[in-house]
């Protein structure tokens, strides 16, 4: 797999291109965590949104098949409470829409908590989405490759520099 290790001028330029994408007012955001941390708190900076939620979720790994785990429920570690989110226009953002299934679980929960959800990644790979036509909402790039974000570089325990990739949502 391809892999492209970004900057964070690379990112300022994502960001730089979302912004002028925006044509609705956000009364909330829900960042989902971890890859959606940087980004979301970028976004919430320059769109003044100061409703910030986060969102965990976890799918199962330990299924040996890997049809069974692209089909897998996710397991929510952490999610907003529903009075927090309904009748509320919300931003979902995260880092990447690879398989979508982080994505469009962290939607129908808004959606079932009764907000209005928007979906939006610096990077959309339309050549793994499980979802077919289904796309984000807002995002800043389409890519094919394993993208490597500035704060993922030579961090962590293992300190790394290219991490096998994990299974993205």
């Amino acid at each position: 797999m391809r892999r492209e290790l970004l900057t964070w001028d690379d990112v300022d330029q994502l960001i730089d291109h979302l912004i002028p994408q925006f044509d609705t007012e956000f009364a909330a955001m829900v960042v989902i965590t971890r890859g959606g941390l940087v980004p979301g708190g970028l976004l919430a900076e320059a769109l003044d949104i100061t409703h910030i939620l986060t969102a965990s979720v976890d799918f199962p790994a330990e299924l040996a098949m890997h049809k069974a785990k692209l089909s897998a429920w996710p397991q929510f570690l952490q999610f907003p409470e529903e009075e927090l989110l309904r009748g509320r226009t919300t931003l979902i953002v995260d880092d990447v829409w690879g398989s979508g299934r982080t994505m469009t679980a962290v939607r129908a929960r808004v959606l079932a908590a009764g907000g209005q959800p928007y979906t939006c990644v610096l990077h959309f790979n339309p050549y793994r989405s499980l979802f077919g036509s289904l796309r984000p909402d807002y995002y800043a790039a389409v890519t094919d490759a394993y993208i490597v974000y500035p704060w993922e570089v030579d961090r962590g325990p293992q300190r790394v520099l290219f991490p096998d990739p994990p299974g993205r949502g």
